[in-house]
Parts: structure tokens; sequence; C-alpha cells
């Protein structure tokens, strides 16, 4: 353990392609995409053969055989076997909540280099039986006798054999996260042309960012695809206009498909350390991890699901000194187009913010030009776990293209929490 607190370094970050589910990686599992992730900072930082202190990754969508995701994934690469793997999850927010409890224990001196990562796909995702036909299985597996495997199935419908597949409705309000956001955006009276002008924008900053060569170093081709294949260039507020409305939950709807994230497939990670472990290696260091927060939201009882990460980014902005204003770019997860927004009318709000996040005044407003410049979620996609490091690498990668700078980073999540976190690279680095 250190005496001091160290910085916490962000190397860099790899990730594969962004597919939509059921395309190119339909055959593929968890396993397959965090190892080729994982393999793929391996290649980037040299690291084959290095022993990591520590690697955190998981999965939002997995099946009973991914139990131990992360240890296993690694000993498909070309890290040396003896580095642990630590399993975690935290919705959408697990592989950025992953960098920050890793980046902590780096702070602390508890351990020198980590790798937080995440992956997700609903391509393959687990298909089981209802509890009456899980039970007869398991007194077959007691039985010892004829008579008692008889007795097993005794009273057995074809009907119990109908498959239970994964919902993705909260399981307190059974109601979708789509269905909430447009309760949210309800609340907040978002239009639906000012979502789609966000969608369009996203595809539009995505495809300039993969144009331009912005994701050549961060993205390594794999599974015979070489780019993310979500992203729409000629994306326009005229063929966003033309589709049709979905999570109606009562008056007027506003969300489409192509104003939401699709379901992706996905993996990414980020390699992070001590100075000195960066130095002893020869990596240059991206950025430094300087803050992260967490905070929940009562969804259950009518509190916006997503609506966490306005608390969260408050709290974080009281505890380092700084506003709203003080970042030169806001990676800011598209869950929804309509969330997002939501989250910016709630800073501007002086009622929100003294009544709710307890501040004197708003927190006020961004500039919009500097928010997922390189394209976000609705673009991009989003492979739940995946999520955190992907925008983690991106901004890290982003504050290297523009020498000096700091970035804010906020998620929100399933079962209404928000993460969210501070990244800066200082003029002299």
């Amino acid at each position: 353990m250190s005496d001091q607190l160290r910085r916490i370094a962000v190397i860099g970050g790899s990730r594969i392609p962004f597919c939509r589910s059921n395309t190119v990686y339909f055959e593929k599992t968890n396993m397959d995409l965090l190892a080729a992730a994982l393999q793929g900072l391996v290649d980037r930082f040299d690291l084959h053969g290095v022993k990591i202190d520590e690697v955190s990754a998981g999965a939002v969508t997995t099946h009973s055989r991914d139990w131990n995701l992360a240890r296993e994934a690694l000993q498909s690469t070309t890290l040396s076997p003896l580095t642990p793997g630590i399993t975690m999850q935290q919705a959408c927010a697990t592989s950025l909540q992953g960098a920050l409890l890793l980046g902590a224990k780096i702070a602390s001196g508890q351990i020198d280099c980590a790798i937080a990562a995440g992956t997700d796909t609903t391509s393959d995702f687990p298909v089981t039986y209802g509890p009456k036909f899980s039970r007869r299985v398991a007194k077959l597996g007691k039985a010892r006798s004829m008579q008692q495997r008889i007795a097993a199935f005794k009273g057995f419908s074809p009907a119990e054999l109908k498959p239970v597949v994964p919902g993705n409705a909260e399981a307190r309000t059974q109601l979708s996260m789509g269905q909430h956001c447009d309760r949210m955006a309800r609340e907040w009276n978002i239009s639906r042309e000012d979502q789609d002008r966000l969608a369009m924008q996203s595809h539009h900053n995505a495809a300039k960012a993969w144009d331009e060569g912005f994701f050549d170093e961060i993205v390594q081709p794999w599974g015979g695809v070489s780019r993310d294949n979500n992203i729409r260039p000629e994306s326009s507020m005229e063929k966003l206009g033309s589709l049709r409305t979905v999570f109606s939950t009562g008056g007027k709807p506003t969300m489409t498909a192509g104003n939401s994230t699709p379901l992706t497939d996905g993996a990414a990670a980020v390699l992070l350390a001590s100075e000195d472990w960066a130095r002893e290696r020869d990596l240059p260091v991206q950025a430094f991890i300087t803050a992260g927060r967490t905070a929940a939201v009562d969804y259950v009882h009518d509190e916006g699901l997503l609506m966490a990460p306005t608390v969260a980014v408050a709290e974080m902005l009281q505890r380092a000194n700084l506003a709203l204003q003080d970042f030169d770019h806001y990676e800011i997860h598209e869950a929804f187009a309509a969330q997002v927004l939501c989250t910016l009318k709630a800073w501007e709000s002086e009622a929100y913010c003294r009544d709710r996040l307890g501040l004197d005044q708003a927190l006020g407003s961004i500039d919009r030009d500097k928010m997922n410049i390189k394209g976000g979620s609705v673009a991009i996609g989003h492979p739940f776990a995946a999520t955190g490091a992907r925008i983690l690498g991106t901004l890290s990668e982003l504050l290297v293209q523009d020498g000096a700078g700091r970035g804010l980073i906020s998620v929100c999540t399933a079962g209404g929490m928000g993460v969210c976190a501070i990244v800066e690279r200082p003029a002299e680095d």
C-alpha cells in the first residue's frame, strides 16, 4: 500500500467493431467477444506474456456457463495465465464501474496495472425453461430408481417445454427501459424532432470519425468485420421522421428505433496503470481518471429510470469543485436520444437542481458541439457492459488528439442507476 495516492493512468483502449445483433456475430459468444477485445489490447500495447494484476470484466446477458467469464476469457489471450480475472456487473455501467474500482486500487498502491472490460451479445441469449419443468429436471437428477425417475414426470404437460427467453422489463415495474424513457420524455416535454436531430448528429459524427481514421488504433478488426455496422452516414431528419413510434405508455409517443440504441453485440477493454508501471514498460499515458461517482434514483416511485446520472454528475462536480461547463468534452451515453435530452434539460432546470439535487442554482447548459463528437451509442451501438470501456477509450484518445483537456463521462443504467467519471490530460503530459 502506498502512503500517498497515486494518479490513475489510462494507457488506452481497444475494442472490436460493434455490430447489430443477429448479424456478423450471430454465432459468437460473450467469451469469444471478450477474448477478442482483450487480445486487441494485448496486441496494441505489447502485453504478450505479461501478468496483469487484475482484469475486471462482465456482461449483462449471460448464460450459466459464463459464471467465470473474465478469467476464462483472459485465458484465451496471450496474457500471462497467472493473471487473475474478476467477473462483475452493474448493467450498462459495468466496465466504467470496473475502471473506477480498479483505479482506486491503483491509486492506493494495492495493484500497479489492470484491465477494465465488458462484453455483451443479444444474438446468443440464454434460453431456459419455466420453474415447473426445471424442478422436474432437479428431481430427475436426485432419482435413484426407475420408479423415482418416472415419478419426476408425473403430470407432465408439453406446455412446460415452452422456452423462457430473457425479458428487458424492470423487475420492479414490469416496464421496459424504453417505456420508462417514454414517460421521461413526456415529463420533460422532449420533442420527436429534437430526438431525431440528436440521433442524426450521432450518426454523422461517428461516420466522420471513421472516415478521418480516428478509430483505426482503437478498433481491431475481428470476425470478418473492421467497422461498426450500425452507423448510417446518410441519416437525415426526413428518414428518421418516417419511422413509426415505439415504447408508447400513453399520450403522444415520440421515440422510435431510429432515436434509440439498437441491440448490439461487441466488447471493449481499457488498460489502466500507475505512472511508474507505464514508465517501466515505455508506455505513454493518454490521460488520468481523476474522479468518479455512482448514484441511484427511486424509479419505482416515479423518478425517471434513467435520471440517475443527473444526480451522480452533480455530486461528483461538487466534490471536484468544478462547474458543468469546465469540460472540453462530454461523453454522455445515448441509451435513447430522449434520455440524453432529459438529462441536459434537468441540469438546466433551477427547480430540479434545487428540489432534487439540493443545489442553489441550475448546473446550466453545456456546449452541444463538445458532446459525443465521435458519435454516441445511438450510432455506434450499445453492447450493454462494453459501453463504459468504449467511452473511456474514446475519450482518452480524444484528449491525446487535443494535447490536453478535461472530459466528463456519464452513463445511465438499468435499475435506476448512473455512473460518471472525470478524465483529464494535463498540458505538461
